[in-house]
């Protein structure tokens, strides 16, 4: 039978956890077991009962010899790595190409490490999207930053001391963080300006109630994502958008090219066109910032310009950010469980070859083997 295991996340400001309370049951009745860390879901809401409840096992010291299966956010430190056994895997959002990855270690103790945001944009793996539902979360936490920080009301008000018009909001980059953070602003009663240099981002946009920006430069990519602008592009983008950024009260900018650091598009003589009292939310801190005068992790003033640096904004809404990644985690594992709680990773499945950053898929013949047994046991 094999073992799960849910350690708590040790990065800093970090609250959300990889399993929680409710999905516990799915892995049960595919006859695995489950050990949670002692106070894993603590910062995001789930109690230790909780999980007990759930069936689950709490453990102060988890048995990382016995597990099969690590189910993680940010990856494991490679001291717990080492305890695993040759074989087992680790699942989550690890940052593979970062110096930080830990790839001797996995190595070393033979682990397979799989990379949620190594999963190819295809219709099956939508379902095991983790970038996307974190997105959602960072994208509705960027729009309360915002309303947070902004000395004015968002939505216009008639009142017995007069009217006050509607807040403008920008927001640039419309993927799903992007359009969560429109969807929000909405809803809050801001009028709302976006921009994308994917063109094919307007009917979504619009769909919204936003006025989208069209800057005559277009970038669409592969796999829905936007390619990296030349410098001529770069020049007539800034151009236009430097005047709709001096009007707006705030401004959420959300752009990324994976894999990269993320795109400057504010400059500094941008932030200072814009009016005292305005917000920057940078969703593009932990990347660099979309932004030059972003302090990464930091909120800082600038001409009196408010700049809002969120380095892990999906944790700001643990709770729910935790929910919708710990179905993304299952669904992505749940091709592996066989019978009898055994766990066999499908082979030649184009989406376990493009998300393992570490160690090496089974065999077909082995994993064909393996099946056939299982069979004849049951």
């Amino acid at each position: 039978m094999a073992m799960v295991l849910a350690p708590r996340e040790r990065q800093a400001g970090e609250r959300r956890v990889a399993l929680v309370p409710a999905m516990v049951k799915s892995y049960l009745q595919a006859g695995l077991q489950v050990v949670v860390e002692t106070g894993a879901g603590k910062l995001a809401g789930f109690t230790d009962d909780a999980y007990r409840e759930a069936g689950a096992k709490i453990a102060r010291d988890m048995p990382w010899e016995e597990a099969s299966l690590c189910l993680t956010i940010h990856g494991v430190e490679s001291e717990s790595i080492a305890a695993l056994s040759p074989g087992a895997a680790v699942v989550g959002l690890l940052a593979p190409d970062s110096d930080a990855f830990p790839r001797d270690a996995y190595e070393k103790a033979q682990v397979r490490a799989f990379a949620l945001e190594r999963l190819p944009r295809i219709s099956r793996a939508q379902s095991m999207d983790a970038l996307s539902s974190q997105a959602t979360a960072a994208g509705y936490r960027a729009a309360l930053l915002a309303a947070e920080a902004l000395p004015r009301f968002l939505p216009m008000l008639t009142t017995a001391a007069g009217t006050i018009r509607p807040a403008r909001v920008l927001v640039i980059g419309t993927g799903v963080a992007g359009l969560q953070a429109i969807a929000t602003i909405r809803r809050l009663g801001a009028v709302v300006e976006a921009y994308d240099v994917r063109t094919a981002a307007k009917e979504q946009v619009e769909s919204l109630g936003a006025r989208f920006i069209a800057t005559g430069v277009g970038a669409e990519a592969e796999g829905g994502y936007a390619r990296e602008l030349t410098e001529e592009e770069k020049s007539q983008q800034a151009e236009i958008l430097a005047r709709h950024v001096a009007t707006a009260n705030a401004l959420i900018t959300t752009a990324s090219v994976p894999g990269r650091p993320a795109p400057r598009i504010i400059s500094k003589a941008m932030v200072e066109s814009m009016a005292p009292g305005a917000v920057i939310v940078d969703l593009g801190a932990s990347g660099g910032g979309n932004c030059e005068l972003t302090k990464p992790g930091k909120t800082t003033v600038h001409a009196g310009i408010t700049l809002v640096g969120p380095t892990n904004p999906a944790s700001g809404v643990a709770y729910h950010a935790s929910e919708m990644y710990a179905r993304n985690g299952y669904n992505f594992v749940a091709p592996w469980f066989g019978k009898n709680g055994a766990l066999n990773i499908p082979a030649g499945d184009e989406i376990y070859i493009a998300s393992l950053v570490s160690g090496a898929l089974p065999d077909a013949e082995a994993s064909a083997g393996a099946q056939t047994e299982e069979e004849g046991s049951s």
